[in-house]
């Protein structure tokens, strides 16, 4: 089932979610997490941006990857990077910091470069009930960053500089009051 994405301005992407009982009904919810984010082109949907607030984010690289810009290595990582990450908890980041223009379904229009570490380690639960600790570099280390930023409340806007941010609040703006053209389901704050 596709369900609307919810945009900029709504209370539920600043919230910090909570950790979520893996079950019949969760397993559900990632398929349609999944669903979702194919239908809307995305590589990464989080749980708050589907107007959930519980711990839990899905990720696809491959479909939308620009593979002819990847080295063989990261076309190797991104070709089996389908993922879903119940509860995770952030244990490591490490590396250089690198930037990298990102974008975010519940942002539509709107693409930055952002610095993050080249390194991730995190300790998660997958769709079959494993508990994993798994260390995640380059581009897949980025999309689950963006990702994991979202179930703790941040989004790829607040890791931009103050200036950044202020020449980009008009466009946020009209994001939240709906004033944007997209080709999937919507959720905009009501005023």
């Amino acid at each position: 089932m596709i369900l609307p994405i919810v945009a900029y301005g709504m209370p539920v992407l600043k919230r910090k979610a909570e950790p979520v009982e893996l079950n019949d009904e969760l397993r559900r919810l990632i398929d349609d997490m999944f669903e979702t984010m194919y239908r809307a082109e995305g590589v990464g949907l989080a749980a708050p941006q589907i107007d959930k607030s519980i711990r839990l984010f899905v990720i696809d690289p491959a479909p939308f990857a620009r593979w002819e810009e990847l080295s063989p290595e990261e076309r190797e990582q991104l070709r089996n990077a389908k993922m879903a990450f119940i509860n995770p908890q952030l244990v490591e980041e490490s590396g250089e910091e690198w930037s990298f223009e990102e974008g975010c379904l519940s942002i539509p229009g709107i693409n930055e470069k952002v610095k993050r570490p080249e390194r991730i380690t995190l300790r998660y639960t997958d769709v079959e009930g494993k508990e994993h600790e798994q260390t995640f570099e380059g581009l897949l280390a980025r999309v689950i960053q963006h990702e994991y930023d979202h179930i703790e409340g941040i989004l790829f806007t607040d890791r931009l500089s103050p200036l950044k941010r202020k020449l980009l609040a008009k466009k946020l703006e009209k994001i939240s009051k709906g004033q944007v053209q997209v080709s999937y389901k919507m959720k905009f704050p009501k005023r």
